[in-house]
């Protein structure tokens, strides 16, 4: 189930993110102690604090594919591990004496300049790279051999690592219970902060225990407990539809993810083409020969050929 088999690695990467971002999460120990605190402590670490204003600025500061992942009980659960993890390192760094030093200081200022660059960049091709729905439609219509898809259904599930918590769930959902707030509440996969909602797919692109259990529903039913490698499931069947193309409205998303790379690169050379305009610039050929290696010498006459054997 490739939904699924993704769920591993996104807690291995939502770690690492959180344990080297290192962007306004609130440590001690180091550079971020000092300073007004902000929201309840979440955790004490020798004496520092890590509180839900330092976590919410390190979930914000997350890649959007992991943001998801820490929205859910268990994301949030290895999130605050590994930031307490990294508290430590940083009180133990500060004892040995590397949060200071010329190497330090110099990571420093190169970072600097390269957050203010990003932020001109960003604030400058985020305004200027606009794909309205005229270059979507035509994308759309040019292209349409690409959105064809086979029959499909659409579907959320709730995963848990015990039967007994399946159980209780289910009996919740028999009593009236809210599928997708249930699914937010409890389900330990990305997908619990969209409700359970895994998108629409065909077959063969889920494990077959699930895949036969889903397809088996009618629309708007909910299944018993489906077991998997990955735990316990309850599904629940959202949608049906044949094979044909998907309608434009459903794939505007994935055509301005297509077509946005190439408005960017468009608007990031025209800025470079404006600055350049008005600046004075003078390039050393001749120390930017010299870098990196043997000079070149254009003048110098070209190494005879050695004499043919007869």
């Amino acid at each position: 189930m490739k939904i699924f088999t993704t769920t591993k690695l996104f807690t291995a990467a939502l770690c690492v993110a959180a344990l080297v971002g290192c962007q306004g999460g609130g440590t001690s120990g180091g550079s971020q102690s000092q300073g007004k605190k902000e929201g309840k402590v979440l955790a004490e670490v020798n004496n520092g604090t890590i509180t839900t204003g330092d976590f919410d600025r390190e979930l914000k500061n997350l890649p959007e594919y992991l943001k998801a992942m820490a929205d859910t009980p268990q994301g949030r659960k290895e999130m605050l591990d590994t930031m307490v993890i990294r508290e430590l390192i940083l009180q133990q760094a500060a004892k040995d004496g590397l949060d200071k030093g010329p190497d330090i200081e110099e990571k420093l200022q190169d970072l600097k300049k390269r957050l203010i660059v990003e932020s001109f960049l960003k604030k400058k091709v985020e305004a200027e790279s606009k794909v309205s729905d005229e270059d979507m439609k035509k994308f759309y219509e040019q292209n349409k051999d690409k959105f064809k898809t086979g029959e499909q259904i659409r579907a959320s599930h709730i995963l848990v690592k015990t039967e007994k918590e399946a159980k209780d769930i289910l009996a919740k959902l028999k009593s009236g219970g809210n599928f997708e707030e249930l699914a937010k509440k409890y389900s330990v996969d990305s997908s619990a902060a969209k409700g359970g909602d895994l998108g629409w797919f065909g077959k063969g692109s889920m494990v077959p225990v699930f895949e036969k259990a889903a397809l088996a529903l009618k629309e708007g039913q909910i299944s018993g407990i489906v077991k998997s490698d990955f735990g316990f499931h309850i599904i629940k069947l959202t949608g049906k539809r044949p094979a044909g193309i998907r309608p434009f409205e459903e794939v505007k998303e994935q055509i301005k993810g297509a077509i946005m790379p190439t408005k960017q690169q468009e608007v990031f050379q025209k800025i470079k083409d404006e600055l350049k305009k008005t600046a004075k610039i003078t390039v050393k050929e001749d120390v930017l020969n010299s870098i990196g290696g043997k000079q070149e010498n254009p003048t110098a006459a070209p190494t005879p050929a050695a004499p043919e054997k007869k």
